[in-house]
């Protein structure tokens, strides 16, 4: 099914405007901003923000964060119509994770459009997550399985995963993931590692092509170095989406 098609399969508001802005802008192209300046993060997002439906950030790596920062994130995405995504991987109980979602230094509830989490706790790191975004329209991706080598989300870990994201399907909108683990068209598959050119790098991380993560089932490719480390960030952007885009049209 395409991307239009899929909206009104899913309840959840962030999941409805995520698959629009991939229809609209004709971007399945999200970039992983792992950077450690907010300056330089919001010049990233400056440039590529009209070629991507999602930015993802890591909140604690950027060493002068600020709700300036957060602010003139927030307003790049509502002008480039882009989704914010936190990589904050919640893996604790309940009760910790509701609070450092909704408290804490970041207030990620009141800003990042997505959020991800580890199954290991069990389903209560979903419930709490859930208690505090499900009323601001958020979604939660679960780690379904990773990019890096020797990693453990395999075999039942995985399964857990697709247990509850059916249980919290009005939270969930999909997974994590190096291919697509279950047919249902209401979730979304991001794939991590996509890069172009490399294989891998020093610390295990493997690279997959943007075709291959679109024919293995992906919805969403995550690119990272390969567009911020790049000498122009920008004809690398829209290199990596015209090659998801034209793969996701030779899938549909």
């Amino acid at each position: 099914m395409n991307y239009q098609d899929r909206i009104q399969l899913t309840t959840n508001a962030t999941a409805k405007r995520l698959f629009e802005i991939m229809a609209e802008k004709e971007t399945n192209l999200a970039v992983a901003a792992d950077l450690t300046d907010a300056n330089d993060i919001i010049r990233l997002a400056q440039i590529i923000g009209d070629d991507i439906c999602v930015l993802k950030t890591h909140i604690d790596v950027v060493t002068n964060c600020s709700n300036d920062f957060i602010n003139s994130l927030v307003e790049l995405s509502q002008q480039h119509k882009f989704l914010i995504f936190e990589d904050r991987k919640f893996a604790d109980i309940g009760n910790t994770v509701q609070l450092q979602y909704g408290q804490g230094l970041y207030h990620m509830v009141d800003w990042s459009d997505i959020i991800n989490a580890h199954v290991v706790p069990g389903p209560g790191v979903i419930e709490g997550l859930r208690a505090v975004g499900l009323e601001k329209g958020r979604g939660l991706l679960l780690i379904g399985e990773m990019s890096s080598a020797g990693n453990l989300a395999t075999g039942e870990y995985t399964q857990a995963a697709l247990r509850w994201a059916e249980q919290y399907s009005d939270f969930v909108i999909g997974f994590i993931g190096m291919k697509r683990l279950v047919d249902d068209p209401k979730f979304i598959t991001m794939t991590p590692g996509v890069n172009l050119a490399d294989k891998g790098d020093d610390l295990k991380q493997q690279y997959v092509s943007p075709e291959q993560a679109i024919q293995g089932g992906s919805d969403v490719i995550i690119v990272g170095r390969g567009i911020y480390g790049a000498i122009d960030s920008a004809a690398a952007a829209k290199q990596y989406r015209q090659a998801g885009w034209k793969a996701y049209l030779r899938q549909s």
